[in-house]
């Protein structure tokens, strides 16, 4: 273990650690939601992000940027931004809704066992993934340098960048207003009564099949906004780069507590700092068996993660 390397830059792992993290985080969003209302695990929603980011890249070429095109200007930046985001969460969320009606909602109709749904959204994703594969023809694909990667400040010694900047505080500034929005509005109260009773949610004239899809457009959009950020932050695009981190999306939902939307934050933050913290005492081969290691550990002590939660028993 080479403490030297931690601590030489422990802030600059720090940050790359809560960057990596808040990507996580978002696509977690989505694997709680549709837990927390539907005690599903939506495995084709790593290729919900996926479709995210190729139409955001795919959108920035409808407008002229290739993948060495630079922008620049403030309000050509802020208009990339808007428009790739917008874009990806529509594509995401339509992929979601597609997914749901064509894959799920036929099980529910007809009380598929649990098994049944498990297999359907393995086999979704590997069947979306496999379009994207054969559209893409394996390669991959450039985005745009939308976004600087500037240093824009130091912080005990750690320079964060532009990009670093905006991916954590578009995932603080998400994770925050969807917090609000399920605890807050009428279609929040929805979500929250049939994550407890479905049965009795449908009773007192909740609409569960209207409230499920919103679900997993929410999870979609959050997936989206994603998928165009690590578009931002890593530069290039293959159609099988969703099944592992959807797989670490997935473990931080675990890890905060599975069906609690502050918990995916917390879990996705975490795994992304443990992850860099242990490429830097084991080095980067080892950051993935590391990662995993911790969940089980944790899972061992603490099975209901690090908040546990649902979301049917959200505060108000």
């Amino acid at each position: 273990m080479d403490f030297n390397a931690l601590f030489s830059d422990f802030g600059g792992y720090t940050i790359t650690g809560l960057t990596v993290g808040a990507i996580y985080a978002l696509v977690a969003l989505g694997y709680t939601l549709v837990y927390g209302v539907l005690r599903l695990i939506n495995f084709a929603h790593s290729e919900v992000f996926i479709a995210g980011a190729f139409a955001a890249i795919w959108g920035w070429a409808a407008l002229g940027l290739d993948r060495d095109s630079v922008a620049s200007g403030f309000g050509s930046i802020m208009l990339y931004l808007l428009v790739g985001a917008l874009i990806a969460a529509v594509a995401s969320a339509g992929t979601a809704t597609v997914i749901e009606r064509v894959a799920y909602r036929p099980l529910r109709k007809r009380n598929a066992p649990p098994l049944a749904f498990l297999i359907t959204a393995i086999g979704a994703s590997i069947a979306i993934a496999e379009a994207f594969g054969i559209y893409t023809r394996r390669l991959p694909v450039g985005a745009p340098t939308v976004v600087k990667n500037d240093v824009l400040f130091t912080v005990f010694g750690a320079e964060v960048t532009v990009v670093q900047l905006l991916i954590i505080g578009s995932a603080l500034a998400m994770m925050v207003a969807l917090d609000l929005f399920i605890n807050r509005s009428r279609i929040g109260r929805g979500i929250r009564a049939v994550a407890q009773d479905q049965n009795t949610a449908a009773l007192m004239g909740i609409n569960k099949d209207r409230i499920i899809l919103v679900v997993f457009i929410i999870g979609g959009v959050m997936a989206g906004v994603a998928g165009m950020l690590y578009d931002i932050r890593i530069g290039t695009l293959t159609y099988s780069v969703g099944f592992l981190l959807g797989l670490k999306a997935f473990t931080a939902a675990v890890l905060g507590g599975i069906g609690n939307l502050r918990g995916a934050l917390l879990g996705g933050l975490l795994l992304g700092l443990v992850e860099n913290y242990a490429s830097a005492l084991f080095g980067a081969n080892w950051k993935d068996l590391v990662a995993f290691v911790v969940l089980v550990v944790l899972l061992m002590f603490r099975p209901t993660g690090l908040l546990g939660e649902s979301l049917g028993r959200a505060r108000a």
